[in-house]
Formats: structure tokens, C-alpha cells, sequence
């Protein structure tokens, strides 16, 4: 990748850099079924427009029915998930606060009620972690990549005038 210095005389637009993705292909683009470029066809693709700027682009991209959705399956997996795993936290520390008759209470040997609670907590944590991140890989990646590889092609266009 070659150093890219601000000269004198010249704006951040036009100092060359190296893109590696420029050239790269997108996992799951067909050929055959259009250049790749938005507006191809695709029913998720970003409708292609005549915009002036990169404010513009990103607007757009933001209006579209495929960002919608990515943005739809993000928030309907997230915000039911964070409500879940605060609950049962509130939950730990209510009991911890409000039962310590329950929390002390044996399970195993010296292992008591709380000790199972807060080790179900980290537990959890690497559980939803673990959920998170396959939701995202099965339900959001290649419509996140796709809408970044539009994106990028119709800002492509702008940062060369």
C-alpha cells in the first residue's frame, strides 16, 4: 500500500491511494446475473439514482428497502436479547439483595444458589455472544456486504470527479 501524504495545492480527493478492495469480488455475486452494479435487477439492490455526493449516496442507501431490512433484523434480534439478559441480571441481583436465605441456600457441597447464579451469568454472556454472532453471520452479512459493495460503487464514481 503506498503512503498517502497531503501535498500542497491538492485536496484528499485528489491524492492517489491503494484500495484493496477495489478489485476484490464479493462472495456471492453471479456473474451471470448482472455486473454487480446497483440497480442490476437484484430486488435488494439500491435503486440507482442520479446523485451529487457522498452525503446524497449514503442517504439513499439509508432510505432503501435493503437497509431497512438489515437494519429490521438487527433491532429484532438485539433489542429482545438485551431485554432478556438485563432481566435475568436484575433478577441475580434482586434475589441476591431481597432472598439471602435463597441464595445461600446449598446446591452441592459449599456451592450455594448464588454461586450457580453468577456463574450462569457469565454463562449467558458468552451464550448470547455466541447466539449474536451466528444471528449475524446467517441473517445480516451478505446483506450488509452487498449494501457496502453498492454503496461503494456508486460512491466510486463521486470521489473521482
Amino acid at each position: 500500500m503506498e503512503q498517502v501524504d497531503k501535498q500542497e495545492g491538492l485536496d484528499a480527493s485528489a491524492v492517489p491511494f491503494d484500495d484493496p478492495w477495489y478489485d476484490a469480488t464479493a462472495s456471492g455475486r453471479d456473474e451471470r446475473a448482472g455486473d454487480g452494479a446497483p440497480g442490476d435487477g437484484r430486488p435488494d439492490a439500491v435503486p440507482r439514482q442520479r446523485v451529487h455526493g457522498a452525503a446524497e449516496i449514503y442517504l439513499e442507501v439509508q432510505r432503501s428497502p435493503a437497509f431497512q431490512e438489515v437494519r429490521s433484523r438487527y433491532r429484532r434480534f438485539v433489542f429482545p436479547a438485551a431485554l432478556a439478559f438485563l432481566l435475568w441480571y436484575l433478577a441475580y441481583v434482586v434475589a441476591a439483595t431481597a432472598a439471602p436465605g435463597l441464595m445461600a441456600r446449598p446446591v452441592v457441597g459449599v456451592v450455594n444458589v448464588a454461586m450457580v447464579a453468577g456463574l450462569g451469568q457469565f454463562l449467558t454472556t458468552f451464550l448470547l455472544t455466541w447466539a449474536y454472532a451466528r444471528h449475524a453471520r446467517l441473517r445480516r452479512d451478505r446483506a450488509a456486504l452487498d449494501l457496502r459493495w453498492d454503496t461503494q460503487e456508486m460512491t466510486r464514481g463521486v470521489a473521482q470527479q
